[in-house]
């Protein structure tokens, strides 16, 4: 009813369409016969919303996003970039009330439960914007690649389609996904792609590129597991291809896309880093930035999958839940099976003004906490120091 009030304040609404308005939120209407309503995104983008002051935080963009998935490692930038352009941000959570306590400056949390209908409409129920960045890299006992990152994407999708209000919508998909990749969650991502744009055709879809930070999935887990074996498990050869990109990058290109006049919308980016690092020479970037003595061990792909395979056999045949696969993620080890890097073609940051950052430097300078001694020392350090410093 808030949805169609706000449009009743700015144009009358027939009777007819004032009843699929209502037909649109009433629960009795949702069925597998209900006729879904065509797109109702604005051609021209948020970029006509009323706005307020300077642009800052006290100021009022006249941007209200839901952002699913926000309490994730993207989402606490992306937040942060959108509150602090004055936007309200509506965060849906179904985990306990700490799991957004370091958003709780720049947003309304919202607890919703991802297989009801109902709490996902009413967590949408006064924005304008809609932002998904759910996704996960391994499957639990309740949630499977293609539920997570597919089933998900297309019911928010259809949901948003038929609120009659949202002006733009926003699917974070990943870099490299394709319906013949090897890799079972790439291959879902590429169907929720699809899925997407079947029920939004003016939707963006930015597909990042493994994304580093100080909570970064990769980097980290190499990090933590060289200090404590004292080597780095290389998977295959170490020669697989990635474009890693800075994770503050990908938030300011999603702002980006979302602030332009919808020259975005309907559109595809792919979004890598300015590098092509192979697996071994990001290694080798960790181990220079913790100062620890380089020391791998080559793991062919068919022997990595075979030491991942028993959590993958044994997850819904246990009556516990399993350990969170690290360094051994079969599904991450299908997906090294090829290179992922940016097509010549892909619209990209330059499409969207961004510049991205050299991961060597700032965006890695949080490995330092990994050093021995603390951050200006380390193993390696006396490679570092000339014979002329000593007197």
């Amino acid at each position: 009813m808030q949805a169609i009030s706000r449009r009743l304040g700015h144009q009358a609404i027939s009777p007819a369409a004032s009843t699929a308005s209502l037909k649109s939120i009433n629960p009795l209407y949702y069925g597998a016969d209900h006729p879904r309503y065509g797109s109702t995104l604005a051609p021209k983008g948020v970029g006509h919303l009323v706005r307020k002051g300077t642009g800052g935080r006290s100021s009022v963009s006249g941007i209200i996003a839901t952002v699913f998935g926000a309490t994730g490692f993207l989402g606490r930038y992306l937040v942060q970039q959108l509150a602090k352009m004055g936007s309200q941000v509506l965060v849906p959570f179904r985990g306990s009330e700490d799991c957004h306590r370091h958003l709780k400056l720049m947003i309304v949390p919202m607890k919703y439960e991802p297989r009801d209908e109902n709490s996902i409409k009413a967590v949408m129920a006064k924005a304008n914007v809609v932002i998904n960045l759910i996704g996960r890299e391994y499957e639990t006992r309740n949630y499977s690649f293609e539920q997570v990152n597919h089933a998900m994407a297309e019911q928010l999708a259809m949901i948003a389609k038929e609120h009659g209000g949202i002006m733009r919508y926003i699917q974070v998909s990943c870099l490299g996904a394709s319906s013949s990749s090897p890799s079972r969650m790439l291959r879902a991502k590429a169907a929720a792609e699809e899925a997407v744009l079947r029920e939004i055709p003016e939707a963006t879809v930015v597909k990042p590129a493994v994304m580093i930070g100080t909570e970064d999935r990769i980097l980290n887990r190499w990090a933590h597991f060289a200090k404590k074996y004292s080597f780095l498990p290389l998977i295959g050869d170490g020669s697989t291809k990635i474009q890693p990109v800075y994770v503050v990058d990908v938030a300011a290109a999603i702002v980006a896309a979302l602030k332009d006049d919808g020259t975005s919308m309907g559109k595809v980016y792919e979004l890598g880093g300015p590098e092509i690092f192979t697996m071994h020479e990001l290694a080798e970037l960790m181990f220079d930035t913790i100062r620890e003595w380089p020391r791998y061990v080559k793991v062919p792909f068919p022997i990595a999958k075979l030491l991942a395979t028993p959590r993958e056999v044994l997850l819904n045949k246990v009556p516990f839940p399993l350990p969170t696969p690290n360094i051994f993620n079969l599904d991450e080890i299908s997906a090294l099976t090829k290179d992922i890097v940016v097509s010549d073609n892909a619209l990209t940051f330059h499409d969207l003004g961004i510049v991205p950052h050299k991961l060597k430097g700032y965006p890695v300078e949080f490995l330092i906490s990994y050093r021995k001694g603390g951050p200006q020392f380390g193993s390696t350090v006396s490679e570092r120091v000339s014979p002329d410093a000593f007197p």
